[in-house]
């Protein structure tokens, strides 16, 4: 199986503090730690799983010092992740759902016996490190050793969260937005600063709650993206995986909900043509108008296509997203979009410290032309032109960018992506000049890594940020 299928096969190692193998030359001033997160195992005894969302978690860390790559990797030990050493699938994952009784589901639905298997991302809250998933189960990590101290509470009122919380330096706050099943459904917006607790912004309340996977953030306002994939509380309990437990009404619109971050209000709720997200890029204001960047799909059928059963296929069918921009005009209540440039893209990140909030040029993704993730592209949003890297059997992960000290460019800095080589069947460690998007290095593990989702990068000698949208 010399082919991309490696990265949806399960892991068993767990590795510590492993120098790796450096081909090509690391900038002098590369100088942190890249902590990387998604699933590792996708069995639970003889029993497999359906999603690639549902595996457990693996937490990776790479230490780039003094020219050299040290590497470790831990499963999560979360309460999920102990019970399948036991065989057991106690807890419903996105896709997969376990043998469980009424009261079980009953108690899923507000907010009992939710999976702690937090595969998703990594944040720093609290001067912590955690790994975070779509529940409000957080759990925090030893940044050091990767071994598990705890559970954490996500946020206020709400039985679900988002994983793509947005940081405001300016404000010193985060913003994050969960989802409320039950009684009174619905959406709760609310805002974390760094020297005070928890508050909620706003609860908006929907008969039929959309799938939400992230949103965006301006100065002064937060635009969530409603869908038409949605779900009502009496379906979350049959039994049946939370993932189809949404449905999609193509006759919908898509809709901007937007909220003013000082008061709450939602100020505007104009409708566009059906589409779904799973990630937004960037937004920011210009007046009275809000520009709105993400990756768009024609509906929700991306959400099936990742199913292990399809990506496990020798040609696996996902569909393309496109970056797009919507213009939501604040004054008429009217939104409309145009596509940025052509060409699948997915797992966006930018230049987060500087761009975020903000009109910003580059974009970076993962791309798919002949295969299953194949390439990288740098796309200058401001132009609609790209460039793509790639190379012969690589299949790249999401790429973070991390900005050169004290350079100039939104673009001077490396790219760094965890990839697989399948000519190799080993993973590597990519990193890229980012201004060029030319390959300055790979650092080569000793064997493959299941693909991951997304992760942050934590510069030596400074506080950690946000690194990823």
């Amino acid at each position: 199986m010399a082919d991309h299928r490696l990265g949806f096969r399960s892991f068993d190692e767990e590795t510590d503090s492993l120098s790796l193998e450096v081909m090509g030359e690391l900038p002098d001033w590369l100088s942190g730690t890249l902590y990387r997160n998604g699933p590792g195992r996708f069995e639970v005894g003889d029993r497999t799983l359906t999603h690639w969302f549902d595996g457990f978690a693996l937490l990776r860390r790479f230490a780039f010092r003094d020219g050299g790559v040290e590497y470790s990797s831990r499963f999560l030990d979360s309460d999920a992740y102990r019970a399948t050493q036991d065989g057991e699938l106690r807890y419903g994952e996105f896709g997969t759902v376990p043998s469980r009784s009424l009261f079980d589901r009953f108690r899923t639905l507000f907010g009992g016996a939710q999976t702690d298997n937090a595969s998703i991302t990594v944040r720093h809250r609290a001067g912590e490190h955690r790994a975070v998933t779509e529940t409000a189960r957080e759990v925090a990590f030893d940044p050091a050793d990767l071994s598990t101290l705890g559970h954490r509470t996500g946020a206020v009122g709400a039985t679900g969260t988002i994983a793509h919380d947005h940081y405001d330096g300016v404000q010193e706050e985060w913003v994050g937005l969960g989802t409320r099943l039950g009684r009174r459904s619905g959406y709760v917006l609310y805002r974390d600063p760094d020297d005070g607790a928890v508050e909620e912004i706003v609860r908006i309340e929907r008969a039929e709650p959309a799938y939400v996977h992230s949103f965006a953030l301006t100065d002064h306002y937060a635009v969530l993206t409603e869908h038409p994939l949605r779900t009502a509380p009496r379906r979350l309990l049959a039994d049946r995986p939370y993932a189809e437990s949404f449905r999609w009404y193509p006759g919908r619109e898509t809709r901007f909900l937007v909220v003013d971050r000082r008061d709450g209000e939602v100020v505007a709720e104009p409708g566009v043509s059906p589409f779904f997200t799973f990630h937004h890029v960037d937004a920011f204001e210009r007046g009275e108008e809000l520009f709105v960047d993400l990756i768009a799909y024609e509906d929700h059928s991306i959400v099936p296509a990742l199913s292990l059963s399809n990506l496990r296929s020798r040609e696996p069918d996902v569909p393309a997203g496109e970056l797009r921009r919507y213009r939501i005009d604040l004054e008429t209540g009217r939104a409309e979009g145009r596509p940025i440039v052509e060409g699948g893209i997915e797992f966006p990140t930018i230049h987060y410290a500087e761009a975020n909030l903000h009109p910003y040029r580059f974009c970076y993704g993962v791309g798919s032309e002949t295969a299953f993730n194949d390439r990288l592209r740098k796309v200058d949003v401001e132009h609609g032109t790209d460039r793509v890297w790639e190379s012969e059997g690589i299949h790249p992960g999401e790429a973070l960018f991390v900005p050169r000290p004290d350079g100039e460019r939104e673009d001077d800095g490396v790219l760094l992506s965890v990839a697989l080589d399948v000519a190799e069947e080993r993973s590597c460690v990519l990193v890229l000049d980012a201004t060029e998007f030319e390959e300055l290095a790979r650092a080569y593990l000793p064997h493959v890594l299941p693909f991951d989702f997304h992760g942050t990068f934590d510069a030596d000698g400074e506080e950690p940020v946000p690194s990823m949208s």
